[in-house]
């Protein structure tokens, strides 16, 4: 296994993570049509700046969403860069409020539904799963719908019915919603999940959050 991809899979080390960034970054800086190198930095970008403090944060998704533009400058009609520059520009809405939000909502919807047009299976189902979260998170009045964000996120479960993630931002849902029955069902789902060894960070994680849920719900 390349080096930034060992310290990549060691991402829960944030050092770890940080080191493979650093390699990706040297690669792309030396050639900047490489495309793995480009859509792997976006990959580390968006895990780095979700475990960094809010004040770090800016700098390094509009890294993400850079190395995301030229992973999909090299390859267009691939789902990587696309799918990182939208996860990259969702990060970026969520820690900095509406104004953000509005400012790549567009944005965000055309890279999920360009992946879903190029491999909808892309990551499990990544795109149905994000755009779920679009469609939960952006207000009525600029194109959110529960009821859009339901069905993609059910949709994703068909790909991956262990997603810790799908089964996790369907539960946050479902509690919005009041269905706390419904909800506590999908969070059992995350806790009982098998760990996927390719996502284990991200599914220790969810299955941590899962489990203060369910606490409160008790």
């Amino acid at each position: 296994m390349p080096a930034a991809d060992a310290s990549y899979a060691d991402r829960a080390n944030l050092t770890s993570a940080r080191k493979a960034a650093e390699l990706w970054k040297t690669d792309l800086a030396a050639n900047p049509r490489n495309f793995a190198a480009a859509w792997k930095l976006a990959r580390a970008d968006y895990w780095i700046g979700g475990h960094v403090p809010p004040g770090d944060r800016r700098a390094i998704y509009e890294d993400g969403i850079a190395a995301g533009r030229s992973a999909v400058a090299v390859e267009p009609n691939r789902p990587e860069g696309h799918f990182w520059i939208a996860a990259n520009m969702g990060a970026m809405a969520e820690s900095f409020g509406l104004r953000q939000g509005i400012k790549y909502r567009g944005a965000i919807k055309t890279e999920l539904e360009t992946v879903l047009r190029l491999d909808p299976a892309f990551q499990q189902g990544s795109a149905d799963r994000a755009l779920g979260r679009w469609y939960f998170k952006v207000p009525r009045l600029f194109g959110g719908s529960r009821k859009e964000a339901e069905a993609h996120l059910r949709a994703s479960l068909t790909y991956s019915p262990h997603s810790t993630a799908s089964h996790f931002f369907l539960a946050e849902l479902l509690i919005d919603d009041g269905r706390n029955a419904e909800a506590a069902v999908e969070l059992r789902a995350v806790v009982d999940a098998p760990v996927d060894p390719e996502w284990a960070p991200e599914d220790r994680e969810f299955q941590a959050k899962a489990r203060v849920l369910l606490g409160r719900g008790r």
